[in-house]
């Protein structure tokens, strides 16, 4: 490493180090590359220089700190992303969850809520929302008022119906929104068993036990070290035969709790804890 490079590094620690111990927002452990990109992007944004600079206005400047964090905290989502997998968990998991008298699901970094509603409409679908409750949680404030509200571009709709057909949707998609202007509705009865709150899986513990934990495409921005420490920590948080579902391109595999899990669907993720 050249002298340059490790200068940008030690004022990329010295910024992190800064917003954890200012704000509370932990970024140490994310993936270096990614996190070193998104920082210069706002480096640029605010039309500095160097990462120093960018540091001092974060610091004394709690906006400048905001527009960071929402650079930081990427939010890539749709609904019924990755159909195969949702169309997956109708097969493998709803059966077992229909044999259960209540039903506790954590939707881990739910961003901006897609992933949340698909999933409160397939278990409507499914006859199971009202005997279960399902815990939103990301480390942005933002992202977690836009997903309460649950309003969606009207531009999204085409291809979140495909998603929802191909994930094995029931009705017709728009059954479940009302259209206004450029922007559609979710019905409030999807919401109805939904609480939304702040959870940081970096730096917050476990705060129930979960019979399903959604975790999807979260994991791929941390290094090996924080998601051993995540890994631990959704382990610590499902209860026995509960369900892990991942994103494609994340594994259990080479964690400490790969033979605490049988695996439902390889190629989807899904995992059941077994002890």
């Amino acid at each position: 490493m050249d002298t340059q490079e490790e200068l940008e590094r030690i004022e990329i620690e010295l910024l992190l180090e800064g917003l954890y111990r200012m704000y509370g927002y932990d970024f140490r452990n994310y993936a270096f590359s990614s996190v070193r990109r998104r920082i210069w992007h706002r480096v640029h944004s605010e039309r500095l220089e160097t990462i120093t600079a960018l540091a001092e206005r974060m610091l004394h400047d709690r906006s400048c700190m905001e527009r960071l964090l929402a650079d930081m905290t990427i939010h890539v989502t749709e609904m019924f992303r990755d159909p195969e997998a949702f169309r997956s968990f109708r097969e493998h998991v709803v059966p077992m969850l229909k044999t259960y008298p209540f039903i506790r699901v954590w939707h881990a970094g739910c961003s901006t809520g897609e992933e949340v509603y698909s999933m409160a409409i397939l278990l409507h679908e499914e006859g199971l929302l009202e005997k279960t409750r399902i815990y939103a949680t990301d480390t942005n404030a933002d992202v977690l008022d836009q997903a309460k509200k649950g309003l969606f571009p009207l531009e999204r709709m085409q291809l979140y119906t495909r998603n929802y057909m191909e994930a094995g949707g029931t009705q017709s998609f728009s059954h479940y929104y009302t259209a206004r202007y450029d922007s559609v509705i979710f019905h409030s009865f999807l919401k109805s068993n939904i609480v939304f709150g702040q959870h940081n899986l970096v730096t917050d513990g476990s705060f129930n036990e979960f019979n399903v934990i959604f975790c999807r495409n979260v994991m791929i921005y941390f290094n090996k070290s924080l998601q051993d420490h995540v890994h631990g920590l959704l382990y610590d948080s499902l209860s026995t035969f509960g369900i892990l579902a991942l994103g494609t391109k994340e594994s259990i595999n080479f964690t400490r709790h790969a033979d605490k899990y049988e695996e439902l669907d390889t190629t989807n993720r899904l995992y059941r804890k077994i002890r």
